[in-house]
C-alpha cells in the first residue's frame, strides 16, 4: 500500500468540477496536494502537481500520467471501494479538505459522504457548494458567530447533547429516515457531543474556524 505522509494538511482534489476559489481556500489551511484518478488532470490544470495519486485510473488522461512524476502515481485495482475512500485510507495527516467529489454526480457526492461518515483515515472536510461538511466527532467546540447555521444530518441513528444552539439537540434520536437537525443556529459558541455516526454542515466560511477546533 502506498502512502502519503505528511506533518502538513492536505488538499484532496477529486474528478468534479473544482473552482480556483475552491482550491485557493483549500490550499490556505491544507498546502500539501493529492489527487483522486482524474482529480489530477484539475491539479495539472491550475499549476499543482500531486504528491500522490490513488485510483483504478480508468478517468486520469495520459498527459497526466505522462507530467505527474511516475513515483506519485498508485493505482489501486480493486474496486470493493471508491476513488475517495482509497484516497483516505492512504493518508497519514493531521486532517484533509476534499475538493472536486460533489457537483457532479450525486451517487460519488453520496458515496463521498458516506465514507466520510464511516470516518475514514484522517479527519475530512469536504467543501460542497456553499459548504464545508465534516464527520461530527464525540466532543467538538466551536467559536461560532452568533446566527451561524449548523446543520446536523444522521447517517445512522445517532443522539448527542449541544449548548449555545438555538435548538438543542438533546433527548432528539436522529435516524435518516425520521429526524435530521438541518437549518440549526448558533447563538455564538457551541459544544456538541455525539454518539453514532453524523455529519455536521457548516457554511464554507466556517472553514478555518473547523480546522482550529478538530
Amino acid at each position: 500500500m502506498n502512502r502519503l505522509s505528511s506533518a502538513c494538511p492536505v488538499t484532496l482534489i477529486g474528478g468534479a468540477p473544482v473552482s480556483r476559489a475552491d482550491l485557493d481556500q483549500a490550499l490556505a489551511v491544507a498546502p500539501v496536494v493529492a489527487a483522486a484518478d482524474s482529480g489530477a488532470d484539475t491539479a495539472l490544470s491550475h499549476g499543482l502537481i500531486p504528491a500522490a495519486v490513488w485510483g483504478d485510473f480508468d478517468s486520469i488522461s495520459a498527459r497526466a500520467r505522462a507530467e505527474i512524476p511516475a513515483e506519485n502515481q498508485h493505482p489501486v485495482a480493486e474496486q470493493d471501494s471508491t476513488d475517495f475512500e482509497k484516497c483516505l485510507q492512504r493518508l497519514d495527516a493531521p486532517f484533509v479538505v476534499a475538493v472536486g467529489f460533489s457537483g457532479a454526480r450525486q451517487d460519488h457526492f453520496l458515496a463521498a459522504l458516506s465514507v466520510i461518515a464511516r470516518g475514514i483515515g484522517p479527519p475530512c472536510l469536504l467543501i460542497a457548494g456553499e459548504d464545508v461538511i465534516v464527520r461530527l466527532p464525540s466532543r467538538l467546540r466551536l467559536d461560532l458567530p452568533p446566527a451561524t447555521r449548523v446543520s446536523l444530518f444522521p447517517m445512522g441513528p445517532a443522539r448527542g447533547t449541544s449548548r449555545g444552539l438555538r435548538w438543542p439537540i438533546g433527548g432528539v434520536e436522529f435516524a435518516p429516515g425520521t429526524r435530521v437537525g438541518t437549518s440549526n443556529q448558533a447563538d455564538g459558541a457551541v459544544e456538541l457531543t455525539c454518539e453514532g455516526q453524523m455529519l455536521l454542515i457548516l457554511p464554507r466560511e466556517c472553514l478555518q474556524i473547523l480546522t482550529t477546533a478538530l
